[in-house]
């Protein structure tokens, strides 16, 4: 069966991609999260990042992957296209995690990138704009849309959360198990990628995803040890110092717990469907986190 008609920008996104690659190389669309177009062309990757995207922020980062060779996956070209309203960037394709198989997730290798990212000092690259994970947090608390208890008790948290970051350095900014990818596929070594919020930050924010999935119970708490580990074995400087690793990763953790449960709040709501039992269970974590329940009581009769 011949692959469906590719729409108008992944047609565009095809075009640049074939422009490197040649102009026989098949173009598939690659599925990913709603504001963000990606076609694989041969063996690159075309990028149409979010509307909205600043490129005086995107070009330094771009620039700056490229630096960091073993760490970060270099662009294909440093250079960034813009087509329409959206800027556009060209990667080398790499092998995913396979979320079909959880068992097999590389994390003690995720540690130890973002260990040795961590590392880099933030003077040998070019000049970076801060790390976009507090951002991309208050953003996705900014977009709920429903005044429902749900959305009370995920902004009474979100209005708790504490304020500043304990050390700052270079920061990957919004970390999980498909910021990773095998280049090259099926022989490379594991290698970070998207730069989107790449920058200079609060590097426990880097480990706050894994972190907020094992306080609400959704990491296996033997998977977070062999994570935390690797990381503390890898000399990763967000912990160093610290006598438990929890002074440093509580408030970067509660930060991603809220917005995560924000994301699913507006997903659910955009689907017309209740929460399901991982949604309620980062939502019942705002709650915790808010230190009151907002949720409404029965009314009062008299």
């Amino acid at each position: 069966m011949p692959s469906p008609p590719l729409p108008p920008l992944a047609r565009r996104l095809a075009a640049i991609g074939r422009a490197h690659a040649g102009p026989d190389a098949p173009a598939e669309l690659i599925p990913t999260r709603p504001d963000v177009m990606i076609v694989r062309v041969g063996a690159l990757v075309v990028k149409a990042h979010a509307p909205g995207m600043d490129a005086t922020l995107l070009a330094p980062r771009v620039a700056a992957s490229a630096h960091l060779p073993g760490i970060m996956l270099p662009p294909a070209d440093t250079g960034i296209t813009q087509v329409d309203d959206r800027l556009v960037s060209v990667w080398p394709a790499g092998e995913p995690v396979d979320s079909g198989d959880p068992d097999a997730a590389p994390w003690e290798e995720a540690a130890r990138l973002l260990a040795a990212l961590h590392a880099v000092p933030v003077a040998a690259l070019p000049p970076l704009p801060p790390a976009g994970g507090p951002g991309r947090m208050a953003r996705t608390v900014a977009a709920l849309n429903g005044g429902g208890p749900e959305e009370d008790i995920v902004r009474a948290a979100a209005a708790s959360l504490p304020a500043g970051a304990a050390r700052t350095g270079l920061a990957h900014g919004d970390w999980h198990l498909g910021q990773l990818v095998r280049h090259p596929p099926g022989a490379g070594e594991w290698t970070l990628i998207d730069v989107d919020d790449l920058g200079v930050g609060d590097q426990a924010w880097d480990l706050a995803r894994p972190a907020a999935w094992f306080a609400c119970g959704l990491l296996d708490p033997a998977v977070w040890d062999r994570f935390l580990t690797a990381y503390l074995d890898a000399g990763g400087p967000a912990l160093a110092g610290a006598a438990d690793p929890w002074e440093r990763l509580d408030g970067p953790a509660r930060a991603l717990t809220v917005q995560l449960a924000a994301g699913a709040l507006t997903t659910a709501r955009r689907e017309g469907r209740q929460v399901d039992e991982v949604e309620r269970m980062l939502v019942d974590a705002c709650v915790r986190i808010a230190g009151t329940d907002v949720r409404p009581r029965a009314p009062h009769t008299q």
